[in-house]
């Protein structure tokens, strides 16, 4: 199994966090979130231990929002002592919302609007991570014509290829995230901050992309950071005391995908920075990590009821869902893999092969192409697993389906936490 979340019962049938998957389908219909808040807590405990062990608790963990935001996601990490990386006025309004203290909130994004900004300063947002030029100016004007002293980090390219999907490699310099090194725009950014009379300068912030599985690229990343930081006190005297090193810790998609476990991450990491901090006697800095998919990308799995099956002779065999591209895109954007589980059949070996597709009228609104699962029939419930991050967040009303349920499972027992849309809330900003 890729995620520790799930088993087979005595029945056959696939479980997430002890909830049998079939009963679950039964009980709230189809298509179906399952998160498992067990194995998010455990996560988010493990995150956190991690900076505890390594950075002498010198550090903080920041769930990135947008992998999954609901108010109950945003209760649970508040409760676990993480805070969150938010990316829009939306996503600062349903933290808030589920008793969120702003204070912990990192408002990122490349084009923050001047009333997005504005509403985070009004709202005591902690940090904003400031992406360009002109968004600098524009904070600097709002926070004095709001008469506050408004901290910031600043996000920097630091050049790092992580090897990793183009759509999600953000820290090379063609990237329409942050400031470059390469041609001291970062250093501008970074000294024009230092001058401004509204802003502090709380520190740095690099992100180099998203399912990441080695340990090097963010070691690389880590040593080019403090050499930055190093450099912008040589040239002002200014030591910043906080570094925010982003997210992309890979996760189990498959079974061959080879995870490190977190703590290796942050063992070697850690390990690399404080050397580099030494070499160049600064003082090392607060630490933050922007782990979003890691926590809640394993902990779920989607449901479907399985309509039809279509054999193409000699070509394919397509199993169609009553669910696809509007509640899962991520096949259409990045031909992501995911893991295939007849549910109701789950203790069966898997010995069929086949591409399920969804009901969105789209000739690439596929789900997985070619899937070994096991022999699939109308009626039954096929489960694809780790699809707790970038599913819910990226779900549409595309051809006006509405938008699934969610439910989370603690110890057994499900319970909603986002309702199934309705036909009413498609048209309800309709005129």
């Amino acid at each position: 199994m890729v995620s520790d979340s799930l088993a087979v019962n005595s029945l056959g049938h696939l479980t997430c966090g002890g909830a049998d998957c079939v009963e679950l389908a039964k009980e709230f219909g189809t298509p179906l979130y399952v998160f498992d808040e067990g194995l998010i807590r455990r996560t988010c405990r493990d995150f956190k231990r991690s900076i505890d062990e390594y950075y002498d608790g010198n550090g903080q963990v920041l769930y990135a929002s947008k992998a999954f935001a609901c108010k109950e996601i945003y209760r649970i990490i508040s409760s676990e002592g993480l805070g969150a990386d938010v990316v829009s006025a939306g996503e600062i309004y349903t933290a808030l919302a589920a008793g969120f203290d702003p204070a912990n909130l990192f408002f990122h994004g490349n084009n923050k609007t001047p009333e997005e900004i504005e509403y985070a300063i009004k709202n005591g947002v902690g940090r904003i991570v400031v992406d360009n030029m002109t968004e600098l100016d524009t904070i600097e004007t709002l926070a004095k014509e709001n008469d506050e002293k408004v901290r910031v980090i600043l996000r920097i390219k630091p050049g790092i290829d992580a090897h990793t999907h183009n759509f999600i490699r953000t820290g090379q310099i063609d990237s329409k995230f942050g400031f470059a090194l390469e041609n001291g725009e970062a250093m501008e950014a970074a000294e024009k901050t230092a001058k401004y009379e509204n802003l502090v300068l709380m520190g740095f912030h690099c992100h180099i992309g998203s399912q990441i599985f080695t340990t090097e690229p963010f070691k690389a990343a880590a040593r080019v950071m403090i050499g930055f930081m190093d450099e912008f006190r040589q040239n002002t005297g200014i030591v910043v005391p906080e570094l925010n090193l982003g997210g992309g810790f890979g996760v189990k998609y498959l079974d061959s995908d080879g995870q490190l476990p977190f703590e290796v991450f942050m063992q070697e990491v850690s390990s690399t920075m404080k050397e580099k901090a030494a070499s160049l006697d600064y003082p090392m800095p607060r630490i933050y990590i922007e782990p979003g998919r890691a926590i809640v990308g394993p902990a779920g799995l989607t449901l479907y009821t399985v309509g039809c099956v279509k054999t193409i002779e000699n070509i394919r065999t397509y199993v169609s869902v009553d669910g696809g591209m509007s509640d899962n895109p991520r096949y259409a954007l990045y031909q992501s893999d995911y893991d295939i589980i007849v549910a109701n059949k789950a203790g069966q070996k898997k010995n069929y092969t086949a591409t399920v597709a969804g009901k969105c009228c789209e000739s690439g609104d596929l789900i997985q192409e070619h899937a070994p699962m096991q022999r699939p029939e109308v009626g039954d419930i096929l489960a694809v697993m780790t699809t707790g991050a970038y599913n819910y967040s990226m779900a549409s009303n595309y051809n006006r389906i509405p938008r699934p349920m969610a439910v989370m499972v603690r110890e057994g027992e499900p319970r909603v936490i986002i309702r199934r849309e309705t036909f009413e809330d498609l048209i309800r900003n309709d005129l």
